[in-house]
């Protein structure tokens, strides 16, 4: 565990330091592309944040190249190596993308003939253990073609849930952290060597993001681009790739005793089938559903549009930073019930705890719908949207009650109801905070920042 932490402390390190350079050499090169109808953000933001988490990537992998508990990794496997090369092809093709804007069609190639690559050397899906049969061998086309499909999906998945500052990177963190822990218990508990290849790619995939979201979060500086996406989403894949693919069920000794002791027993094995696509569920959930909302409309299902789930979520009157937290909150549940699950299958805690946070995930989704107001004494604790605001009428001095000739003030009079009513503020530029970021921008020339007052 040592070395993990060392791998993963020495990628999130020299993936933070290098993203500053990368920031210049993305604003000289004029890497930083026109806001889109789609776009939330305001202002002109350089991309090619994926250079920095590549370089990130390769600092990590000659760390634990070097690395004494880690280093038989790379002398009984293969993986590294061939996770290295279609990195660095998907890497390559997501910087054009990022500063020339290739086709849509182009990048998928790119993706299979990366996904390709890794196979080439080793990387693939070689058994798939089915309930009520055991280990099924695949063919060597089978086995391909199974590889490339989870590739192009978990790549496009990363890339389509990448719309708002730090989304994409901490959910990946998560997913790679959930993954972490559950390869980290079948090498570690099981003594099986096959799955330390795993473990390390999800080490060196939490530093990476560690490294990228302080830059990326919330006003971000710069943007992970494609180039960071795809990368990503490819070194995610590999993982489950290696680890599900490539483990031996048998190595488990999950088929013996009595059927219900199998059955429970084989629950770690045989929910890993779909671990990759549930940890990622609400990007690959957004994925689809984007594919079949353009096509319902006649569109490409790569024409950009915003109607993903983050862009719901700000219609709805989530703030920029409160939309990526419960999409945070949504990708842990899901992924670290699935491991907690799947070591304790047996547990309904683990089933009462998943449906308890999920109830809090939906009071969290509706919380823009049903505003609550603090009380008085606690205004001083909370943010101001949830305090009670006291109406200030703007009224003639109250000195006298009456006018200048000695008679009764009116009252209800146009004038006085006008002068109650509160003075209308100056817009404030769209896209600035919260469901304000999906409007359209502002062409007001005031540059304020949310909530100052004129």
């Amino acid at each position: 565990m040592r070395d993990y932490l060392l791998t993963l402390c020495v990628t999130a390190a020299v993936t933070y330091l290098l993203t500053g350079p990368v920031r210049k050499f993305a604003i000289a090169t004029g890497a930083m592309p026109e806001i889109r109808a789609r776009d939330v953000h305001r202002e002109p933001t350089p991309r090619l944040g994926g250079i920095a988490m590549f370089f990130g990537l390769c600092a990590g992998l000659l760390v634990a190249d070097h690395l004494q508990n880690l280093n038989s990794v790379f002398e009984l496997s293969n993986e590294p190596r061939a996770l290295l090369s279609g990195a660095a092809l998907i890497w390559i093709i997501g910087v054009l993308d990022d500063k020339f804007e290739i086709d849509a069609l182009i990048k998928l190639g790119g993706q299979m003939i990366a996904a390709g690559v890794m196979v080439m050397q080793g990387l693939t899906i070689l058994w798939i253990p089915v309930p009520g049969v055991g280990t099924v061998s695949l063919t060597s086309w089978q086995g391909t073609l199974l590889t490339v499909a989870l590739v192009v999906i978990t790549i496009n998945a990363v890339n389509f849930v990448d719309g708002l500052d730090g989304l994409a990177a901490g959910m990946v963190c998560i997913a790679a952290a959930a993954f972490f822990l559950y390869a980290y218990r079948i090498w570690f508990s099981y003594g099986i060597e096959a799955a330390a290849p795993a473990s390390l790619f999800t080490a060196i995939l939490m530093g990476m993001c560690l490294g990228f979201l302080p830059h990326n979060m919330h006003p971000a500086r710069i943007f992970m681009g494609d180039s960071g996406s795809m990368l990503i989403g490819l070194v995610l894949a590999a993982a489950a790739i290696s680890v599900t693919g490539q483990v031996d069920p048998d190595a488990l000794k999950i088929f013996e005793g009595s059927t219900r002791e199998a059955t429970h027993a084989a629950l770690p094995v045989f929910i890993p089938l779909l671990l990759p696509l549930t940890i990622i569920a609400i990007p690959v959930a957004d994925l689809v559903l984007a594919i079949v909302r353009r096509t319902w409309n006649g569109q490409s299902p790569f024409a950009a549009d915003r109607g993903h789930l983050h862009h719901r979520l700000l219609e709805i009157g989530h703030s920029h930073s409160r939309a990526v937290l419960i999409m945070y909150f949504w990708s842990a549940l899901i992924a670290f019930g699935v491991v907690a699950y799947s070591v304790h299958s047996a547990s309904m805690w683990i089933v009462m705890l998943v449906v308890a946070l999920s109830a809090v995930g939906l009071v969290l989704l509706l919380l823009p719908r049903f505003t609550p107001r603090a009380p008085r004494w606690a205004e001083a604790f909370v943010p101001p949207r949830y305090r009670r605001r006291a109406v200030r009428p703007h009224l003639a001095p109250a000195s006298s009650a009456h006018d200048a000739q000695g008679e009764p003030a009116v009252s209800g009079t146009a004038e006085s109801e006008a002068a109650a009513e509160p003075q209308e503020r100056t817009p404030i530029p769209a896209g600035v905070n919260g469901a304000t970021a999906i409007g359209a921008r502002s062409r007001l020339p005031d540059r304020r920042k949310a909530g100052t007052r004129g």
